[in-house]
């Protein structure tokens, strides 16, 4: 089988974004079933240093379909405007993120490779191809928030597991 740069990164794009989807659904029930302020979770942080609940959710979609506009554009820098801070905004973050990858062709992902790109932050400018940007900077980006994401999750309690993690499995149809 041939290399899909498609197949390595919008399918998984997908499904884990659908995965952070719900969790946040079970957060916002999790709040209302224990009477939390919803700024416990929203705004919560693993440590001092870190981003809070909010700015990580928001950057799943910052990794993916944020990256492949950036390949469209030859250049991504992070987005740095406020993330959504409530449940609801963050869930129609996320569906909005998941509707536009939908739409995404896979000859366009395809397309891509060999495609020059930049990373461009506070000065500093990072050259790629798209797959490397895809693969070796978005990729490991995105799972690192989403991971985060749960993980911000379980430590304030709430009830989830694995499964709510990796969400819908690609099996062989």
């Amino acid at each position: 089988m041939a290399f899909s740069l498609y197949a390595a990164t919008i399918p998984s794009y997908q499904q884990i974004l659908g995965s952070v989807s719900g969790l946040l659904v079970k957060a916002e029930a999790f709040c209302a079933e224990k009477s939390i302020n919803h700024d416990d979770i929203i705004q919560a942080r693993l440590a001092p240093d870190m981003l809070p609940f909010t700015y990580q959710v928001k950057s799943t979609a910052v990794h993916s379909l944020g990256a492949i506009e950036g390949v469209r554009r030859g250049t991504f820098s992070p987005d740095m405007s406020p993330p959504p801070e409530t449940f609801a905004a963050l869930k129609s973050r996320i569906g909005e993120t998941l509707a536009a990858l939908e739409k995404i062709e896979p000859s366009e992902v395809d397309g891509f490779v060999g495609r020059d790109m930049r990373f461009a932050a506070r000065g500093r400018e990072l050259e790629f191809t798209a797959e490397d940007f895809l693969l070796s900077f978005s990729q490991p980006n995105f799972y690192f928030h989403a991971t985060t994401t749960y993980d911000i999750l379980r430590w304030k309690g709430v009830q989830i597991g694995k499964r709510d993690f990796s969400g819908r499995l690609r099996l062989k149809r």
